[in-house]
C-alpha cells in the first residue's frame, strides 16, 4: 500500500473498497442474521469504528466508513 499509494493514492482506493466488499460478503455468509446488505454494511462500519487498526487498509479509508 505504501509503494503504490505514494505515487497514485487515488488509484488504490477502488482496490481498498473491493477488499471491504469482500469483507461484507464474508459477514453476510458467516452470520445468517446479517444476510441483508444494509445490516452487513452497518456491522462492518461498527467494527471499523471499534477496531480501526484491525486491517491496515482501514487507516487509509476510515473516513469513507465513518
Amino acid at each position: 500500500m505504501h509503494y503504490y499509494g505514494r505515487f497514485r493514492r487515488s488509484a488504490i482506493y477502488p482496490l481498498l473498497a473491493r477488499i471491504n466488499a469482500y469483507l461484507v460478503r464474508w459477514i453476510r455468509k458467516k452470520y445468517k442474521r446479517l444476510q441483508g446488505a444494509h445490516k452487513a454494511h452497518r456491522k462492518l462500519r461498527e467494527i471499523t469504528g471499534r477496531y480501526p487498526r484491525l486491517f491496515a487498509h482501514w487507516q487509509w479509508i476510515a473516513s469513507a466508513w465513518m
